[in-house]
């Protein structure tokens, strides 16, 4: 062979190498992340999210690959969400809500999934136990659903002369029975009435602020971590304060959005702890092996600025026992 064809013919294989060498190396694994609510809203918690990927070593981009999809509040869609990452095969999926939970759970026997949910996760059957939840579920709950009474307590403990409250759910939510079942049996042992009023999409809050104070309740409070509640916490926060109703919610973006109250857990942390376990199911570890982690700890937020326009004192107790007064 000419020593001029033997270059040429070096040089071609040469090129080729990296070809090849690309074509061996491993797909990158896909984590699906499904959630009820909206990514704007949520933004601060796909942030938590990644962190948690990050400390086990997995970046989005670089070693990993995120899917998102998002129902927006509209429940219906999640069934469908969830059947497009299933399909496109995505190594785990991160069910964050409930609905989604129940979804994700509904779709796939074999996909590994990690929830975040706001209740009990062997109660509304997603796991069979929480130190052993076989199957292919694991992941935290924050047990916002079993703190959902005190809020009710706290309203109480507010306006100790009311009579009358008013409670706020999604009757969308498959937990939304449940939740007005529970507050209900409380609210019948303080001797309240308790007006259930309905909203399954942003346009119904204005009817709703406005029928709380036709009711001439003595607050409002908002039922649950209902995702669609969730993604417009802020928001929520801005009616009560402009139509002047005393109201409580659970996330603290609503207290700073003009809500009288928050009270409940710290999502951010549920969220890293379920990119933590995503991260792990991606080494290699097994759902069924990894614990329900049951997020306990809970923030009470007063938004003295709102109580002041309320016209409310709050009893010094209370002030006493808030983690953060926003003046």
């Amino acid at each position: 062979m000419r020593r001029r064809q033997f270059i040429k013919l070096l040089g071609g294989v040469a090129a080729a190498w990296p070809i090849a060498a690309r074509a061996q190396q491993p797909a990158m694994p896909v984590v699906g992340f499904l959630s009820g609510g909206s990514p704007g809203p949520f933004a601060y918690l796909v942030r938590a999210f990644s962190q948690g990927l990050s400390e086990t070593g997995y970046v989005d981009g670089q070693n990993v690959a995120i899917e998102f999809r998002w129902a927006e509040g509209q429940y219906g869609r999640l069934p469908e969400l969830v059947a497009d990452l299933v399909r496109r095969q995505v190594t785990v999926l991160a069910a964050t809500t409930t609905p989604a939970a129940l979804a994700a759970k509904a779709a796939t026997t074999t996909i590994p999934i990690v929830f975040a949910t706001d209740s009990d996760p062997v109660q509304v059957g997603l796991t069979a136990s929480l130190s052993r939840p076989g199957g292919n579920l694991t992941g935290v709950s924050n047990l916002n659903i079993e703190v959902g009474p005190k809020r009710l307590e706290l309203a109480r403990e507010l306006f100790p002369a009311a009579s009358t409250i008013a409670l706020l759910v999604n009757p969308a939510n498959p937990l939304a029975e449940a939740v007005s079942r529970d507050l209900q049996a409380v609210a019948d042992t303080l001797g309240l009435q308790l007006h259930v009023l309905h909203a399954s999409t942003e346009g119904d809050f204005e009817a709703v602020f406005t029928k709380s104070t036709e009711l001439r309740a003595a607050a409002l409070v908002i039922g649950s971590a209902d995702p669609l509640f969730g993604s417009s916490a802020e928001q929520l926060g801005k009616l009560a304060l402009r139509h002047a109703v005393p109201a409580i919610y659970q996330f603290r973006e609503f207290a700073t959005g003009g809500g009288l109250v928050s009270y409940g857990g710290r999502f951010t942390d549920s969220y890293r702890q379920v990119g933590i376990y995503a991260g792990r199911i991606l080494r290699g570890e097994k759902p069924a092996d990894l614990p329900v982690v049951q997020s306990t700890k809970v923030e009470l937020i007063l938004n003295l600025k709102t109580a002041r326009a309320l016209g409310l004192t709050v009893p010094l107790p209370l002030l006493g026992r808030a983690d953060e007064v926003i003046e």
